[in-house]
């Protein structure tokens, strides 16, 4: 395997770390109006996350990183075809950051209020439309011989990369739910885990057609089987969660946003992006890649910094793994 091989796969890695961790987060924005009945419930639901979402963000500058580094035109094409939907992702996420740091910098209703709308709409727009950005890297976009993206913005709101979004909005909502349901305690508990069996069987329905049509589209055996096992995690995760296994719930939901992610990144392989206009204008592992000096200066450094990461974050969940409930938060301020 070359290091551009080498590399396509840690960028699919840290992409899939990124959905796995941040998906159940802006899950968690998105319930605090779908879940959260009063101020109370919502800053419950709000501190199960408090101690870990900037962390998981990280894996997002990771991915970005990695990828600008080992494949510098793969980077250009994508950030300059679909700037404004990721500027609108952007600014998007430092109004999320904002919005948990200040909301309870004041006491008063309406202050708090409208940070709290900010942090479902920031949750909610993220969720979605990297949903519609990975649904058109994989469909493929009107790239030309100049390695260039020559199409409008409206050829990136087309039905296959809607649904994409569709999907990725309505499975991180699921594992939000699931994640409430493992990490508190009482009446809230109980909702999360009615809300999750909800809202798996509408995700199972449109992970389904949007799987199904990848795989009829570009799909292989590899990505059959990556299919197949987020479909029947899926089920396994609304089974668990209607007998109240959080725990083996949330462990499935996970594996389903691990495998749905696998699937897309096993049907893209050699391509990075894919020339709507004319195959052999795609950007590939070998066109798009850096020089194989600098793959291999990343390399080691991915090797030394990884495992601290990983220990550290893994000791941040362990840290903060215990269920809370509206008896813990004190009276506001």
């Amino acid at each position: 395997m070359e290091l551009h091989d080498v590399w396509f796969v840690l960028i699919a890695v840290l992409w899939t770390g990124y959905f796995f961790l941040e998906g159940f987060d802006f899950g968690i924005g998105v319930l605090t109006k779908l879940l959260a009945r009063d101020r109370t419930e919502k800053r419950v639901l709000i501190n199960t996350i408090g101690p870990v979402w900037d962390g998981n963000e990280v894996w997002l500058l990771s991915a970005g990183g990695a990828t600008f580094a080992a494949f510098p035109e793969w980077y250009a094409t994508l950030f300059s075809g679909f700037y404004l939907p990721l500027l609108l992702i952007l600014l998007c996420l430092i109004v999320r950051g904002v919005a948990f740091e200040y909301r309870v910098k004041r006491s008063e209703e309406r202050w708090q209020a409208n940070w709290e709308h900010a942090i479902f709409w920031t949750s909610l727009l993220p969720a979605f439309l990297w949903g519609v950005a990975f649904g058109n890297i994989v469909r493929g976009v009107k790239i030309d011989a100049e390695m260039e993206y020559v199409g409008t913005l409206g050829d990136l709101l087309n039905p296959y990369a809607l649904l994409g979004g569709l999907v990725t909005l309505s499975l991180f909502t699921f594992h939000g739910a699931v994640f409430a349901g493992l990490k508190t305690l009482g009446d809230i508990r109980e909702r999360a885990r009615k809300l999750a069996l909800g809202l798996g069987a509408v995700t199972g329905v449109l992970a389904l057609a949007f799987l199904g049509w990848t795989q009829a589209d570009d799909g292989g055996a590899a990505s059959l089987v990556a299919m197949a096992v987020a479909v029947l995690a899926l089920v396994a995760a609304v089974g668990f969660t209607a007998a109240g296994r959080e725990g083996w719930a949330f462990g499935l939901s996970g594996v389903t946003v691990v495998a749905a992610v696998a699937m897309l990144f096993l049907t893209l392989f050699p391509n990075v992006m894919p020339s709507s206009l004319n195959d052999a204008w795609s950007l590939t592992v070998t066109n798009a890649s850096s020089t194989p000096y600098t793959l291999k200066i990343m390399t080691w450094c991915a090797g030394i910094a990884m495992p601290v990461v990983l220990l550290y974050q893994g000791w941040t969940y362990w840290v903060f793994r215990k269920r809370i409930g509206t008896q813990h938060i004190a009276d506001a301020h």
